[in-house]
C-alpha cells in the first residue's frame, strides 16, 4: 500500500486501481476521487481495465481524434511483423526464439566464467551497448558490468584502470563485425590480454556476439579463426535499438547471476505486451496513448521531447531511449533524456522559463512511498504542468516482468509516434520496404567519409 503523506500528488495504488470508481471525462477513463485526494483530480489518471504494473497519465487529451490512425499504424507494423527486411523481428520472433534458447545461453555463461572470472566488460556502441546498459541498470545487477564506446587512447586506458584484469573477461558486440570503435577496441584489449598474460592465445579471456555468417562478419571470422574462444548470435531483422532480448544482454544477465526463472519471466512478459501493444483500441493500448500524446505535442508546435527519468536505476535507459528516439523520428521531434533529480537544479531554468513554447515531458518514476519523492515529484510536476504538455508513467516496482512491459511499452510508442506523424503529413512507405522509424540511413553519411579517411 502506497501512503500519500497528505501530500497533492496521487500515487495510484496498484493492488487496487481495477477496482476504483471509475468516470468518463473526455471520452478517456479516470480513477475517481476520494475524499482523501480530491486535490489529485487535478492531474487525472488514464489506465486501461489491467495496469500490469505501470499507469500512464497523459492529461486531459481526447484520446479519440487519434483512434483512426492509431489503428492504422497498428495494421501497418502488424502486415509487417516477421517480414524478412522490415527489421520487426523483436516482435514476437526474438523473445520466441530465446525461450526456446535460454539453457543454451545460460549454460554459455557458465562456460565463459569458469569459476572464476566475475566481471565483464562490454565493448560495443550505440544499440550494442544501450540496451544491455539499460537492462542492467533497471535490474540492479550492472555493479560487475562495465561499457566501453570510446576510441581514443586516453579513453581506452582510463576504462582499463577501471578494471580488475584477473577477473575479467570481454564480451565484443557488433553485427557487422566491423564497426569501427568496437573493432578497435576488441584490437586494443586483445593487445593488452597477450601482454598481460604474456601467451598468444588469449580467446578464453574473449566472447563475441555477431552475425552467424562469417562472410557478414569480419568478428565471426575471429571465432571460426579461434581467437575467440566462445560466441552468440546478433539476430537478423532485429536492428540495434529494439534489441534488448538479443543474445548480448540475456548473456549479461545469465553471467551477472539474473536467474533464469527470472529471464523467462521476463520473455514471457515481453509477449504478452507486444499483443497488448498491438490492439487496435486506443483506449486499451498504452503505447498508442502515449504516441498520441507526442503526436498531439508535435502537431501543436512542439519539437523538443524531454523525457526526465528520477532514479538511478534509470541511467542506462536515458541513453537507450535518446537513441531509440532520435533514429526512429529524424528530426521530426528531438528527444532528450535526463536522470533526476539533479538536473532540475539546472534545466528547470529554461524548462520553466516563461519563453520556452517548443518543449514537452514525460517523467517516468517508480512509485514512491517516502515524503520527500513524493513532495519533489509533486512540485516538479505541478510547475511543470503549468506551462507544458505533460506525460507520467509510473512503474509499480522494477521487477522483471514490469520491466519487460516497460520495454516493449517504449518500443511501440516510438513505432507508433513515427507511423502517426507520417500519416499526418500524408508520407505513405511501401510495404515491401522497411519503415523509415526503424532504420538509420542517415547515420551512414558520416560513416562513409570516416571509411575514406581511413583508405587514403
Amino acid at each position: 500500500m502506497i501512503t500519500l503523506h497528505n501530500t497533492a500528488l496521487y500515487m495510484p495504488n496498484f493492488q487496487s486501481a481495477k477496482q476504483e470508481k471509475v468516470s468518463v471525462v473526455n471520452d478517456n477513463r479516470y480513477i475517481g476521487a476520494s475524499e482523501t485526494n480530491l486535490l489529485a483530480m487535478k492531474y487525472p489518471v488514464m489506465i486501461n481495465r489491467k495496469s500490469n504494473g505501470i499507469i500512464v497519465k497523459t492529461g486531459e487529451l481526447n484520446m479519440q481524434q487519434y483512434q483512426a490512425m492509431g489503428a492504422n499504424a497498428v495494421k501497418d507494423i502488424a502486415s509487417r511483423a516477421g517480414q524478412k527486411g522490415q527489421f520487426l523481428n523483436w516482435i514476437g520472433v526474438l523473445p520466441e526464439t530465446q525461450l526456446k534458447n535460454l539453457d543454451n545461453i545460460y549454460k554459455m555463461a557458465e562456460d565463459a566464467k569458469q569459476g572464476k572470472y566475475t566481471d565483464l566488460a562490454i565493448l560495443g556502441i550505440g544499440g550494442s551497448r544501450h540496451t544491455t546498459e539499460s537492462m542492467m541498470n533497471m535490474l540492479g545487477k550492472n555493479s560487475h558490468v562495465h561499457f566501453y564506446s570510446g576510441i581514443d587512447p586516453e579513453s581506452f586506458k582510463r576504462f582499463i584502470n577501471t578494471l580488475d584484469l584477473d577477473k575479467t573477461q570481454f564480451l565484443v558486440v557488433s553485427k557487422s563485425g566491423g564497426t569501427l570503435e568496437t573493432t578497435v577496441a576488441y584490437q586494443n584489449a586483445k593487445k593488452l590480454m597477450q601482454e598481460k598474460l604474456g601467451r598468444e592465445d588469449v580467446s578464453d579471456r574473449f566472447i563475441a556476439m555477431t552475425d552467424i555468417s562469417p562472410e557478414k562478419s569480419n568478428l565471426r571470422r575471429e571465432v571460426e579463426s579461434g581467437a575467440i574462444k566462445l560466441s552468440g548470435q546478433v539476430h537478423d531483422d532485429v536492428g540495434g535499438r529494439f534489441s534488448i532480448f538479443d543474445d548480448a544482454t540475456i548473456f549479461t544477465m545469465a553471467y551477472s547471476g539474473v536467474s533464469k526463472d527470472d529471464t523467462r519471466k521476463m520473455l514471457e512478459a515481453s509477449l504478452a505486451a507486444q499483443k497488448e501493444f498491438m490492439n487496435e483500441d486506443i483506449n486499451k493500448n498504452e503505447a498508442l496513448r502515449l504516441a498520441a500524446f507526442n503526436v498531439n505535442a508535435r502537431l501543436n508546435g512542439k519539437t523538443k521531447h524531454f523525457v526526465e527519468y528520477f532514479g538511478d536505476a534509470f541511467s542506462g535507459a536515458t541513453l537507450w531511449e535518446k537513441q531509440m528516439k532520435n533514429e526512429s523520428l529524424k528530426s521530426r521531434i528531438s528527444t532528450d533524456t535526463n536522470v533526476g533529480p539533479g538536473y532540475l537544479h539546472y534545466n528547470a531554468e529554461s524548462d520553466l522559463d516563461d519563453n520556452n513554447k517548443d518543449s514537452f515531458y514525460t517523467f517516468v518514476y517508480v512509485a514512491p512511498q517516502d515524503k520527500s519523492t513524493v513532495s519533489l515529484l509533486n512540485g516538479a510536476m505541478t510547475a511543470y504542468k503549468d506551462l507544458h504538455p505533460v506525460n507520467e508513467i509510473i512503474l509499480k516496482d522494477l521487477s522483471p516482468e514490469t520491466i519487460a512491459r516497460f520495454i516493449e511499452m517504449k518500443h511501440f510508442e516510438t513505432l507508433y509516434t513515427g507511423n502517426m506523424l507520417r500519416q499526418k503529413a500524408g508520407e505513405a512507405v511501401d510495404s515491401e520496404k522497411p519503415m523509415p522509424e526503424v532504420v538509420q540511413p542517415n547515420v551512414e553519411k558520416y560513416k562513409k567519409v570516416v571509411k575514406k579517411n581511413l583508405a587514403e
